[in-house]
């Protein structure tokens, strides 16, 4: 095997802590064992030993997402699926182009097809155990989909029973370049929301494996918000000119899930979504460096967005958007949510330049504060809804739902009794309520 892989070229940068590299190096060891005529017992023992460890971690990955079958099939299929290098980017959302780099591409995917005829027998006979012939041949214990990332799941087993029944190396050079143009590549092209962390100074993107599944037909109500969202995020996608877009309003009225439910709907057609904290924003000049050249519409997620007067976080986000020297990637777009309007908090004293305060011109202070809003360039409005709109709210959930047996005049009865102690009239306080009965029906 370790022959096989020197031989790489375009997936040669595997990562050296890969699981592929890992096992070849152990295979290696055990072939000079057993060419080795002596009896040495306790460099065997270390070889099994350091298989067992990769099969562990193979098994830690195939619960993580969801592989099942063939663990050694859909793990080479991952590799393929998550390796960034020249030619699987240039060719993820778009295919295949013609170039002397496909020689080289099919050339390692022939080495993928030797892979994948890998016969683990003599192995196994020379060193006592059977773990691959069991990892070739396994039953996943069946689980929740939320208990793994089926997104990916579903992903990589199909690319891998696709290659396992290629006949060579040019039908696996269009299977992937397939998988390339129809999902991409590693974890922007098989993940759609994002968060990021900091690691040893390093900024990294990191994938968010569950989300909320909400689509567009679970909202009820706010269908002109609704719109205006779709129209720009639609227009994004497309690549035709779309707009930076604060959603602002009464707490609970489904700012972020409406943002949700667009990601889910355009995640198919390239959408990704990456979320920030306030205390990340000097982190954003650093994001949009590692998207900018990707093939996919990225939007920046900001989510319950607020300053307070002494917070300057909101000049890191003012500079990206828009005033910066270096301007904003065509494939960027900021998405924010606040219950505030201005964003930032303003009190009495910015009102005034008479103040006895250390700046001289205050109130131009506060026009810089303000002016952030102004870089978003479609503000939209969510009220808290009247009665007869959260009635309406009440009755499409409590419909979706399916099991409420409730007649129409309890229904509506007990959720007004509900908002009464529960916050309001809002989708939120609407979602709870229907929770709430759907939690007693259950008990009945």
């Amino acid at each position: 095997m370790y022959r096989l892989l020197s031989k790489l070229v375009v997936y040669k940068n595997i990562g050296e802590d890969c699981l592929l590299l890992r096992l070849s190096e152990a295979l290696k060891e055990s072939e000079q064992y057993l060419n080795n005529h002596k009896d040495f017992t306790i460099i065997k023992e270390e070889i099994i030993s350091k298989i067992y460890t990769i099969i562990n971690e193979l098994l830690d990955l195939a619960t993580n997402y969801g592989f099942n079958h063939n663990l050694w099939h859909d793990y080479l299929s991952y590799v393929l699926a998550t390796s960034e290098n020249p030619f699987s980017i240039t060719c993820e959302k778009v295919g295949a182009k013609e170039g002397t780099v496909n020689q080289f591409a099919k050339s390692d995917f022939k080495i993928f097809k030797q892979l994948f005829d890998y016969d683990f027998e003599p192995l196994e006979k020379g060193l006592g155990i059977n773990c691959f012939s069991v990892i070739t041949n396994y039953k996943a214990i069946d689980k929740n989909s939320n208990r793994y990332n089926k997104n990916v799941s579903d992903k990589v087993r199909m690319l891998s029973y696709k290659i396992e029944n290629a006949k060579d190396e040019d039908e696996i050079f269009q299977i992937v370049t397939d998988f390339y143009r129809d999902y991409g590549v590693g974890k922007f092209g098989l993940n759609k929301a994002f968060r990021i962390k900091k690691d040893h100074n390093r900024t990294i993107i990191y994938p968010i494996t569950n989300t909320q599944e909400v689509r567009l037909s679970d909202l009820a109500g706010y269908e002109i918000q609704k719109k205006k969202l779709i129209d720009n995020t639609k227009a994004f996608v497309e690549g035709k000119m779309a707009n930076n877009v604060l959603l602002f309003g009464d707490s609970g009225t489904g700012k972020s899930t409406m943002v949700k439910a667009i990601l889910n709907e355009y995640y198919p057609k390239g959408l990704r979504m990456i979320e920030i904290y306030k205390h990340q924003f000097e982190e954003l000049s650093t994001i949009i460096s590692q998207i900018k050249n990707r093939n996919y519409k990225f939007i920046i997620y900001m989510d319950d967005l607020s300053f307070e007067e002494f917070e300057i976080e909101y000049k890191y986000l003012k500079a990206v958007i828009e005033g910066g020297l270096e301007i904003k990637p065509d494939n960027v777009l900021v998405y924010a949510t606040s219950n505030r309007r201005h964003l930032i908090r303003e009190v009495w004293n910015d009102r005034s330049d008479m103040e006895k305060t250390e700046e001289i011109h205050r109130s131009d202070t506060v026009q810089e504060k303000l002016s952030l809003v102004a870089r978003f360039g479609i503000t939209i409005n969510f009220s808290a809804p009247g009665k007869k709109e959260y009635q309406e709210i009440v009755k499409f959930l409590a419909q979706k739902h399916g099991n409420i047996t409730l007649s129409e005049e309890e229904l509506l009865s007990k959720a007004n009794q509900w908002e009464l102690s529960h916050g309001g009239m809002s989708g939120r306080t609407a979602q709870q309520f229907i929770n709430y009965l759907a939690g007693l029906e259950k008990q009945e």
